[in-house]
């Protein structure tokens, strides 16, 4: 009788910390450490955070990531969880931890959101090319170095500002993402493009139009 119960004790012990290994976790007013400090990072980067990059998510933390969530349609709430950390360029653990580097197939999947929001309905090799000026934003000193950073950059791209970025990218798109991760770049090293029927900044006309693909215009 002793050992049932002590075997059952052991199951229920096993269930409850799967459980709590498996929960999402997430950052809020008062976490500590170099999660913490990792959000700070991204988020000073991009404009929204201003402080020191010291891993104590207070009131200066707490205020640039609901910016942030207000800026790029997610639920205002002042924490980052999954879809925060997604947007912001980083992935959780189940320890809590920010993974230290983005994977290809993470790389791949953000690329193929942000060719789904911009370029849909585009030729396929629209969709690469404007794969490809991200891909040369990251590799220009004027941008921020990774491929969120150039995405999530305050007023960069549309399918941010209207939320378009959180669909999820068809086959199409992804594989373009891959193609231009590949290093094809039908831009052929353009840091723009803009749809000429559509576009409202006067400075986006100041460009050198290099190629025309579909309805963009590729253009340094």
């Amino acid at each position: 009788m002793k050992k049932r119960i002590l075997l059952i004790l052991i199951i229920m012990v096993f269930i409850l910390c799967t459980a709590a290994n498996a929960a999402p976790r997430i950052l809020y007013w008062g976490s500590t450490g170099q999660p913490v400090k990792d959000v700070q990072y991204r988020l000073r980067e991009w404009g929204y955070y201003e402080g020191d990059v010291d891993g104590i998510y207070g009131s200066r933390t707490y205020r640039a990531v609901r910016r942030f969530q207000r800026n790029n349609n997610l639920s205002v709430d002042g924490i980052v969880g999954p879809k925060t950390a997604s947007a912001i360029g980083i992935r959780l653990d189940n320890a809590g931890s920010v993974a230290a580097s983005t994977s290809r197939d993470d790389n791949v999947y953000l690329l193929g959101r942000a060719i789904h929001g911009e370029a849909r309905g585009e030729p396929y090799i629209g969709k690469v090319a404007v794969a490809a000026v991200i891909l040369n934003r990251v590799d220009h000193p004027s941008f921020p170095n990774s491929i969120a950073g150039v995405i999530y950059q305050p007023g960069a791209f549309t399918a941010v500002s209207d939320g378009q970025i959180n669909l999820a990218p068809d086959d199409e798109s992804l594989r373009a993402a891959r193609d231009a991760l590949n290093g094809w770049d039908p831009s052929y090293g353009c840091r723009y493009y803009w749809n000429p029927a559509t576009s409202t900044s006067k400075w986006i006309w100041s460009r050198k139009v290099i190629i025309k693909i579909g309805k963009h215009w590729f253009g340094n």
